[in-house]
């Protein structure tokens, strides 16, 4: 009889520890499928004219491999006319901003000091504000 109970113990429990995994396995594949998403908003401002060479992350990398093996898949350039009155500005939604978002924007090969001033804002809070005479930098990425 008591192996009959430790058998019967061992099967319940084994059962529990199944339902249990179960239950979370789904939690996390419902959280990987509705990751929350975050609104993230480059701007891109000069004291003097400049037609500037800008980088910035349009979308986010399912994986970072993806991104390694190809990054400008992912970050574009574009060669923008900017003024003191007339910002660059690109909006999109990152579920990672943390580890994703960034721009960067040099005077290329344009002659002149334009004095850059850059914002990055997720959610409405500018998180990153940097100045630069020739280039900057906006990123809230660790690497």
């Amino acid at each position: 009889m008591t192996a009959i109970r430790k058998g019967l113990f061992g099967l319940g429990l084994a059962m529990w520890l199944v339902a249990a995994n179960v239950g979370l396995t789904t939690a996390t594949s419902r959280a990987d499928e509705n990751p929350v998403v975050h609104h993230v908003k480059y701007t891109l401002m000069v004291d003097r004219p400049i037609y500037a060479d800008i980088y910035y992350l349009d979308q986010e990398p399912p994986i970072f491999s993806d991104y390694s093996h190809n990054p400008y898949q992912f970050v574009p350039n574009v060669k923008v006319d900017l003024a003191p009155n007339a910002p660059w500005t690109h909006e999109l939604d990152l579920a990672k901003p943390d580890q994703w978002a960034f721009f960067t924007a040099s005077t290329g090969t344009e002659p002149g000091t334009p004095m850059f001033h850059c914002k990055l804002a997720v959610d409405g809070v500018v998180v990153v504000s940097k100045d630069g005479a020739k280039g900057v930098l906006c990123s809230i990425r660790h690497w």
